[in-house]
């Protein structure tokens, strides 16, 4: 993100705690002090009640049933993964303390109302797999706090229609009644549009655990931001962080990784998480990146200015020149330093007539 006073570029860095607490609060804790020590901004948690988020018949899916037990349902992994309200605030507690922002993800709408109207978050983030889920979707935006979407396994199609939904959250009566008909309405309008502008965050993200490097298309980044004019971040799934070091040179606004505290625990997010130097490692890369970045005016900075005579080059005499001699290819070279006549010049001062006598390699005065 680039501050409206300077040219400092500062990437959002949402560490993603997710689930990697394994349902201990102490766990829970300590991944909160790790994202502060790591430098992360933001400790990014779930926050779902599994009889409102699967059905108990619902399968793990594949990456799942690698890492947790195959004997057990979604629903019952799920289930020990929840963290209760008093558990909650026990963690935003922590967050202040520690000085890093709490953040949480929302599964269904009674989530929302206990982030928002309980808990009090300044902005809420909805996951991939909620980006069709227009009840959730609308009780985000009549929230009235930002929201960050990621849109991992989406179209821009996809996209779109969730933009609607959010758009008519935003700026719709709430005794109007949701349609198809009245998203787009919504969408289209200035209001709408203004509101999106104003809240929405758009995350790439490609939904697979660990995402192969091949399919992350970090190009895509740029096609949501042309096509929405939102700002876009990058919700990371890939082993390591080369791929979000690279996002953040893309302009990504916001880094979204998962960690853990141990990557052999068991769980469904640990072994594609990083581990705590990893993260640390991987905020310092970012925040080496975004000075790389700079302003974008191709200027000499202020570093290498006293480089410019040494490294560039001067017209000096290419052997001795008497007073009175014509200046000729013969005579003249080019060598450095660079604190003569520019070889820019060159053609300039052949044939000018030398008005002193000149030692091989002297630079030529200004004739």
């Amino acid at each position: 993100m680039i501050s409206k006073n300077s040219d400092a570029i500062h990437t959002c860095i949402i560490a993603e705690a997710g689930v990697n607490h394994n349902g201990s609060l102490a766990m829970a804790k300590r991944l909160v002090e790790v994202a502060a020590e790591a430098g992360a901004d933001v400790v990014k948690f779930q926050t779902f009640k599994a009889e409102r988020l699967v059905s108990r018949t619902a399968t793990k899916a594949s990456y799942q049933l690698q890492t947790t037990d195959a004997g057990e349902s979604q629903y019952e992994m799920i289930k020990s993964l929840e963290l209760d309200e008093a558990a909650h605030e026990e963690l935003i507690k922590h967050c202040a303390v520690c000085g890093i922002e709490f953040l949480s993800t929302p599964f269904d709408l009674e989530s929302v109302d206990l982030l928002v109207d309980r808990l009090g978050l300044s902005r809420l983030k909805l996951p991939s797999g909620e980006i069709t889920n227009a009840p959730l979707l609308i009780k985000a935006a009549r929230s009235g706090k930002p929201v960050i979407l990621s849109t991992g396994m989406c179209t821009l199609a996809d996209v779109e229609a969730a933009l609607e939904v959010l758009a008519f959250g935003y700026t719709r009566p709430l005794d109007e009644h949701p349609s198809p008909v009245a998203f787009r309405e919504a969408f289209c309008s200035v209001e709408g549009r203004s509101a999106l502008n104003d809240n929405v965050i758009l995350l790439h993200c490609t939904t697979e655990y660990p995402a192969p490097f091949g399919d992350v298309n970090l190009r895509a980044m740029d096609t949501l931001r042309t096509a929405f004019a939102l700002p876009v971040g990058f919700s990371d799934h890939t082993a390591g962080s080369s791929a979000a070091i690279a996002a953040v040179a893309r302009g990504a606004v916001i880094i979204e990784k998962h960690f853990t505290l141990d990557r052999t625990l068991p769980g469904p997010d640990h072994k594609a998480s990083l581990e705590p130097d990893e993260l640390a490692s991987m905020v310092h890369s970012i925040r080496n990146v975004e000075q790389t970045l700079g302003s974008g005016r191709k200027v000499p900075a202020p570093s290498e200015i006293k480089n410019i005579p040494v490294a560039r080059k001067s017209l000096v005499a290419a052997c001795a020149i008497t007073k009175g001699e014509r200046l000729t290819e013969l005579n003249l070279a080019v060598k450095r330093a660079g604190d003569g006549i520019s070889p820019l010049r060159y053609w300039d001062i052949l044939g000018r007539i030398a008005d002193r006598d000149y030692q091989p390699d002297e630079t030529i005065a200004h004739e």
